[in-house]
């Protein structure tokens, strides 16, 4: 998910990654030395030693390494087709007995064509458009050590793209030039046409960088370089790729495969269920608040230090789309349904629960951070009002001896990763609105709950690490990751 990060900078977001064994070696040791012999320089000596340590950590080998990157890029690949094909060939079922159905299904099923490839190729382009040329309040990130502490500007104007990006494709539907039901029909062409965008624009973003000489923290490991990215903040004038394909493309491109699912589904039955309208709230929340958010983006982890590779691109471009809608491919698949109105006012209940805090904790964290910096700006939201606690009066604070602030008012003194039980919450909604007939609407969920316990574990390694006793100050005044008095 992508307005995700630590009690301190971090992201699908998805991480700290990899440089050479020689240069963590080094930074580790070096630490370790400088530590020893600067006892009587306590505060200099040991802030040098957590710095190289949580260096070390940072540069280490994640995923297994070489392999694992291959096993994990050969994986995101196939659980889009295996689930494709479970769910529209094979009545939701995970168990696939005729395998050469699946590869004619595959094949004919997902073959794109040029209209396909077309037009989700014109609809990132536009995006783009839209993002270098509609009004939008600066946002400037954290200051960059390899450009010498300069921070990057961003146009933070997702509210409008997204708003005109609406009504624009509101006016394609309703005129016949471009059917939004059409996207659903022919989810499996459209779902290969982001795959083979994703995986040419991360060859591009590699082979780029390796050309321009604009490459960072490489392993030596080509494969697994390709598959953590050589580039950092790659851009084309003031649109940052990075940015713009994590905030804009994966999230409205979701929300619209499930507003075409909600289409086809009318076109097919003659009504929207309530749970595809649960759905299309669900993901219309998400894609909104994220539109909102933006300038909560630029001071993330995948933003301030994750590389632009083959895994950010990958998932951000056809991973999270094509796979978080899984619910909505599901309930498209199948003829209208209800459940009880005590069942659906729960699970309503509990999105929203999860919607509030997520949205209110995040918020909480990108303007104190924005208060201490003096960047903070009051804007008015659209269609939506600020939610109350969206603002923290005399926040309370852990103050390290690294320099940075580590919060400890609001939903941040309730348990370390809160934003992320939010989430998870709301992924279990989305699982939850589909019923228990299958499994596969509970895939994303599954999936999610392991990637943000890995997540937070390597963000807390990295902490550690990084503030010394201040973590342990901070951990004992917030004992909890995800559940207060659970864990």
């Amino acid at each position: 998910m992508t307005i995700t990060a630590g009690v301190t900078t971090r992201s699908n977001g998805a991480a700290v990654k990899g440089a050479a064994h020689g240069l963590a070696n080094g930074a580790t040791n070096g630490a370790a030395n400088g530590a020893a012999n600067g006892v009587a320089k306590h505060n200099g000596a040991a802030r040098g030693a957590r710095d190289a340590k949580a260096k070390a950590l940072e540069e280490g080998f994640e995923f297994g390494g070489t392999w694992g990157a291959l096993a994990l890029i050969v994986w995101s690949h196939a659980q889009l087709y295996y689930f494709w094909y479970c769910i529209t060939h094979n009545n939701a079922s995970l168990v696939v007995t005729d395998w050469a159905d699946f590869a004619h299904q595959v094949r004919t099923g997902c073959a794109p064509t040029a209209r396909t490839v077309g037009a989700y190729v014109l609809f990132i382009v536009v995006q783009a458009v839209l993002a270098m040329c509609v009004p939008g309040h600066e946002v400037q990130g954290y200051p960059l050590p390899h450009l010498g502490g300069v921070r990057l500007s961003y146009c933070c104007n997702g509210l409008g793209c997204w708003t005109l990006s609406l009504a624009g494709l509101a006016a394609l539907h309703m005129s016949g030039a471009f059917d939004l039901a059409g996207i659903q029909a022919d989810l499996g062409a459209y779902m290969t046409s982001a795959i083979i965008v994703a995986d040419v624009t991360a060859i591009g973003a590699y082979v780029g960088a390796l050309c321009l000489g604009t490459q960072h923290r490489m392993s030596g490991h080509r494969l697994y370089d390709f598959f953590m990215g050589a580039p950092l903040n790659p851009r084309i004038g003031s649109l940052d790729l990075k940015m713009f394909a994590e905030a804009r493309v994966s999230w409205i491109v979701l929300f619209l495969l499930t507003l075409s699912a909600a289409l086809l589904q009318l076109r097919r039955h003659g009504s929207i269920s309530g749970p595809m309208c649960l759905m299309v709230l669900a993901h219309g929340l998400y894609t909104h608040t994220i539109m909102r958010g933006e300038e909560g983006i630029p001071v993330t982890w995948d933003i301030f230090y994750e590389k632009w590779g083959w895994m950010l691109i990958f998932w951000n471009l056809a991973g999270v789309p094509f796979t978080y809608c899984y619910q909505s491919i599901y309930l498209a698949s199948l003829p209208p349904f209800e459940h009880s109105a005590a069942y659906t006012a729960a699970t309503l209940l509990l999105l929203l629960a999860g919607w509030y805090v997520w949205d209110v904790s995040n918020s909480q964290r990108c303007y104190f951070r924005m208060q201490q910096e003096g960047t903070f700006r009051w804007r008015i939201g659209l269609f939506l009002p600020w939610l109350p606690g969206r603002f923290l009066k005399d926040a309370k604070y852990i103050q390290t001896e690294h320099g940075s602030k580590l919060l400890t008012s609001g939903w941040w003194g309730v348990a370390r990763k809160v934003n992320y039980t939010a989430d998870i919450a709301m992924a279990l909604a989305w699982g939850l609105t589909c019923g228990f007939s299958s499994l596969i609407p509970y895939f994303y969920f599954v999936f999610f709950l392991a990637m943000i316990v890995h997540r937070a574990h390597r963000d807390q390694q990295r902490c550690a690490a990084k503030y010394g006793r201040d973590w342990e100050r901070y951990t004992a005044l917030v004992p909890y990751t995800f559940v207060p008095g659970i864990y």
